[in-house]
């Protein structure tokens, strides 16, 4: 007997069958192939965009230019959203002061995000707010009015007592703030630009009456994390943290012309704790970081030290000054230091180590390792008499200690003077350790590695020869040769 299907059940059969047949050609065409990969992808973005953004995704939505701005915060503001233009000759300075405002309303909700679009924001100094996350997109370049007059004054830092160039007022950063919490300015490698070249002129010309300002400095504050942005052409140092508690420095890049930009320091960490500057790289016309904790008599009063910084992993250029510097303003104190992992290459020093009495405080417990010298004239520097001061009132018997220095793993090649430690008779240099160094040399010349009033010992045997100044001990660390000879001095300033 034959069954006999109902008309509804027998045409679904048919289109079953059919569709069989279909989809096999259908998949056979590359177009269609294509075309099916296209709206898969489509579709993915459709979805994330939905989920980043938390308002949904329209086809017909402007598409701006490089990566979307992720949202770090609870609540994020575009710049435009106060006014800002971005064309690079409008006046921006109202745009960022209505956004902050706006923001720190949001400070018990988990605070706000500000985002710089692509794009140049023409600005005066504005200061930041607790709780603030600055984010800068791809192409976005903040820029610093030139005429000095938009720049506030204020007085002078309370460790320093004085300009650093001027006595009395000293001018504020373009990017500033002070007693503040949880801030973070980050991005796409957005760029702040200090444009300092007018500034740099004028200094040189002596056309200036106060103290030129920092790029970006926050003072008394907690938990700054900057990362991921291009600061450059600072008008004095670009990045100051002062007196601060926990901050990150990761991922950034920091520009100055190497020569005509004076004292554009990269980041000077002064008087701050439980600080990491990790993965940047540096070219600038002065320290690429330079750690202080205050000026002489000034410094010494207000008793404020740098120490538990660590600095990794970084590229340095510094044709003027060095690398790495510890002072020379450092009557506060700095301890418990850790440089590794650095390379410093075309420069003038590498890492350095600068005092002089009058100054006071200390300098102690610091590790240099694994640090690699590319054609630097002189590698490693010690130096006790830098000799300048705020005023002529500094206690000259404010002698300061420096003591328990540690280098491993220093390499390199194309330096003329690896080692120059430069005591004193009344600051001697104690506890200084050296260990796996070899250093290629470009000059012949006899006394190599300098020393004068220095004291410590050479682990194994290293390149070049050290000087007689240091104890000599073998790899296993057991007594080969005790100096007699740690008060002579040896410096050749010819080189």
């Amino acid at each position: 007997m034959v069954e006999t299907l109902p008309v509804g059940r027998f045409q679904l059969q048919q289109q079953r069958l059919e569709l069989k047949r279909w989809i096999p050609a259908f998949l056979s065409s590359h177009k269609t192939l294509f075309v099916l990969l296209w709206i898969a992808a489509f579709g993915s973005v459709f979805f994330w965009q939905w989920n980043i953004g938390g308002s949904g995704f329209s086809i017909f939505a402007k598409v701006g230019p490089g990566r979307p701005m992720p949202k770090m915060r609870p609540f994020a503001f575009n710049l435009t959203d106060f006014g800002g233009v971005g064309d690079g000759v409008a006046d921006e300075t109202a745009a960022f002061e209505r956004a902050i405002l706006a923001i720190s309303k949001f400070g018990k909700r988990g605070g706000a995000q500000l985002n710089v679009p692509p794009g140049k924001w023409l600005t005066a100094p504005f200061n930041l707010t607790s709780h603030m996350t600055l984010f800068l997109a791809e192409d976005a370049e903040i820029l610093g009015i030139q005429e000095e007059k938009r720049w506030a004054l204020m007085p002078p830092l309370p460790s320093y007592g004085y300009g650093r160039e001027h006595n009395g007022s000293r001018y504020g950063s373009l990017i500033h703030g002070q007693n503040l919490r949880d801030v973070v300015i980050t991005g796409h490698n957005g760029t702040i630009n200090g444009q300092g070249q007018s500034w740099w002129k004028k200094y040189r010309q002596k056309l200036l009456n106060h103290s030129r300002g920092p790029l970006v400095q926050i003072m008394w504050s907690s938990d700054i994390v900057i990362s991921d942005i291009t600061l450059r052409d600072s008008p004095f140092w670009t990045f100051h943290p002062y007196d601060c508690k926990n901050v990150t420095v990761r991922n950034v890049t920091i520009l100055a012309p190497i020569f005509e930009a004076p004292n554009t320091d990269g980041i000077d960490p002064d008087s701050c704790e439980d600080m990491v500057i990790e993965d940047c790289y540096i070219s600038v016309g002065d320290d690429a970081v330079a750690i202080k904790s205050g000026w002489d008599q000034y410094g010494i009063a207000y008793g404020r030290p740098s120490r538990n910084i660590l600095i990794r992993n970084l590229i340095i250029r510094s044709m003027v000054s060095a690398g790495i510097s510890i002072g020379s303003e450092m009557s506060g104190g700095v301890s418990n230091v850790t440089v590794e992992n650095f390379l410093v290459w075309s420069s003038r020093r590498a890492v350095r180590i600068k005092t002089a009495a009058g100054r006071g405080g200390y300098v102690r417990d610091i590790t240099y390792r694994n640090l690699t010298f590319d054609n630097a004239r002189v590698g490693i520097v010690i130096k006790t008499d830098y000799n300048e001061h705020p005023d002529d009132d500094f206690d000259r018997k404010a002698l300061p200690i420096i003591r328990d220095i540690s280098f491993t793993e220093i390499h390199g090649h194309g330096v003329r003077v690896p080692v120059r430690i430069h005591g004193s008779k009344d600051i001697p240099i104690r506890n200084v350790t050296f260990r796996d160094i070899s250093i290629g040399i470009t000059y012949k010349k006899k006394h190599i590695f300098q020393c004068a009033f220095v004291e410590g010992r050479v682990i194994g045997t290293i390149f070049p020869a050290p000087c007689e100044n240091l104890d000599r001990y073998d790899e296993e660390e057991r007594l080969v040769k005790l100096s007699a000879a740690q008060n002579v001095t040896d410096i050749d300033y010819d080189i």
